[in-house]
Parts: structure tokens; C-alpha cells; sequence
């Protein structure tokens, strides 16, 4: 495999990874929680993709695609699932409870 594909994944996947967990540590809502988990996915599949083409890299690829089904449950939860929007309200209630008072 061409050297330069190699590293584009293996990096694509580091970075993609670091701005999606920065999304999800900021808690910008739901909606942002989502998108945080399609980089995930899109960071999962670069590395399995690198994983499998870099000699001896197996394991990165195992964990991956680990992560990727783990990563596809949230992007249902906090984007497809049909009952997202019934958890949302109740989320922003738990976040109002959780807040320190003035």
C-alpha cells in the first residue's frame, strides 16, 4: 500500500478522534453529541482501514472495529433514534438539576 494513503489514514484518524472527544467534553447538547459521534465513525474507519493495511498494526484495527459499532449506537441514540427528541427535553431538565444554584 502506497505510504502516503497509510499515514493520511493513520493521522485522519488521530485528529478526527481529538476534535470529536473535544465536541463531546464541551456538552453543547444532544445535536452536537451526534455529530461528535459521526467523527468517531469516520475516525474508526480510517484506522481499521490503516490497521489492516500497516504491517503488524492489527491490533488498532481490532480495537476499531470495536469502537465503531460503539460509535454507530451513539450516532442512533443522539441522531436517528426515533424518541431522541422525548429524551432531549428530559435531558435539559437534568441539566437545569445538575446546575449549581445562583
Amino acid at each position: 500500500m502506497n505510504e502516503t494513503v497509510l499515514t493520511a489514514l493513520q493521522y485522519y484518524g488521530a485528529v478526527a478522534a481529538t476534535i470529536a472527544a473535544l465536541l463531546v467534553s464541551l456538552d453543547l447538547g444532544r445535536k452536537w453529541t451526534g455529530y461528535a459521534m459521526v467523527i468517531f465513525v469516520t475516525s474508526s474507519l480510517a484506522l481499521i482501514a490503516w490497521g489492516f493495511l500497516q504491517p503488524e498494526s492489527e491490533g488498532i484495527g481490532m480495537q476499531n472495529a470495536v469502537l465503531l459499532v460503539i460509535n454507530g449506537v451513539g450516532v442512533w441514540r443522539y441522531l436517528l433514534s426515533p424518541h431522541r427528541k422525548d429524551m432531549s427535553s428530559s435531558g435539559a431538565n437534568d441539566a437545569k438539576e445538575r446546575a449549581p444554584a445562583a
